[in-house]
């Protein structure tokens, strides 16, 4: 019986980046990524596709009532923002050697910066 392997997918968005939403009903709007979830391939970005959640009251929150929340969006409608060029950009990867060994980072197509520091 063939053993599953456990490989990482290689996405082009990783939490922290500055992304900016190029298709759906959040289209041009930029947020900072909160979180990623590889195995679902969504990002869940500060500010963008917002819900609103119906509350329960509780011991914490007495009142209740209606919360707005983000929600996850699929990765095919986001592309990183470039800082150089404030553009949002494709991305490659490309082999960095450094002190004897090396690493691959991701490249911004439309300047040729790294994305990752």
């Amino acid at each position: 019986m063939p053993r599953k392997k456990n490989k990482q997918k290689k996405l082009h968005v990783k939490k922290g980046d500055l992304i900016e939403v190029i298709s759906g009903n959040d289209r041009g709007k930029r947020g900072k990524v909160l979180r990623v979830f590889p195995d679902r391939d969504r990002v869940l970005i500060e500010g963008i596709n917002m819900r609103t959640k119906h509350q329960k009251p509780t011991q914490e929150n007495p009142q209740g009532g209606r919360m707005k929340q983000e929600m996850p969006v699929h990765i095919s409608n986001v592309l990183p923002v470039d800082s150089v060029s404030d553009q949002a950009t494709r991305v490659g990867r490309s082999w960095v050697a450094e002190s004897g060994k090396g690493r691959w980072v991701r490249v911004a197509k439309v300047s040729g910066e790294t994305l990752d520091k």
